[in-house]
């Protein structure tokens, strides 16, 4: 009898803390009118400051942000600001998230290379303009963190992959567009050749600021490159971390 009473016991503690857990992740993962009220907001900060493509502006509009981030951050997620995020990375600020969306020209179904993971707000960009997303990280504290993250608040990317991005994910190719969220010092040959005829790479390139530059692929031998002008970008860094 005591035995069953103790048993009885233990199952309500186990409950009880399954209960705990739950309302703790629900109330960390909130997401309010007031946050959406600031997502408003930014996405006027952003129109003004040239963004025009309103599907981008509507994925700005409906992303939670401040989940993204770390909690000490959360009351200025909503500011056109980059922030620390693990690993020694950042999350971008949401201007040039938009920026290089916008330059993608991403229609639906289009098949997105994304080298740079990070914190996954890009990602979850690219998805909310219905691309089909391959996703690379190469910090594994970062791979594992968001690949766990971003499906819980409902965004499926094709694949994350845990590897280096210098060298793309030739398996995969051709990609319709390749977006690089880490500042290269050079142009990765790789990259250039798993793109698609017509396609679009958008890769910050420098090293203390980077040169935003756009490759068009206009048959198998020929790209039509563009300078967007000067950004801020962490390092790309070759190989697994």
């Amino acid at each position: 009898m005591l035995i069953r009473i103790l048993l009885k016991i233990n199952a309500n503690k186990d409950t009880l803390l399954s209960i705990f857990i739950t309302t703790f992740s629900l109330v960390k993962m909130r997401d309010t009118t007031k946050h959406q009220g600031l997502r408003n907001q930014l996405a006027n900060v952003l129109e003004a400051k040239g963004i025009t493509d309103e599907q981008v502006l509507k994925a700005i509009r409906k992303i939670p942000r401040h989940l993204f981030i770390d909690s000490s951050f959360e009351a200025h997620a909503y500011q056109d600001k980059a922030f620390p995020i693990a690993a020694q990375q950042t999350i971008s600020q949401p201007y040039t998230v938009a920026f290089q969306s916008q330059v993608l020209e991403i229609l639906p179904n289009e098949k997105v290379l994304e080298i740079g993971t990070g914190s996954g707000y890009q990602t979850a960009v690219l998805l909310e303009l219905e691309a089909e997303v391959y996703t690379i990280e190469r910090q594994h504290e970062l791979f594992k963190k968001t690949s766990l993250f971003l499906p819980k608040i409902g965004y499926k990317p094709k694949r994350f992959i845990f590897g280096d991005g210098y060298i793309g994910l030739k398996e995969q190719a051709p990609f319709d567009k390749i977006i690089v969220t880490a500042g290269a010092p050079f142009v990765p040959k790789a990259l250039l050749a798993q793109l698609k005829v017509g396609g679009r790479l958008l890769i910050p390139v420098g090293d203390e600021t980077q040169m935003m530059t756009l490759f068009i692929r206009k048959s198998v031998k020929e790209f039509e490159k563009h300078e967007l002008g000067d950004f801020k970008f962490v390092p790309m860094l070759e190989k697994k971390n």
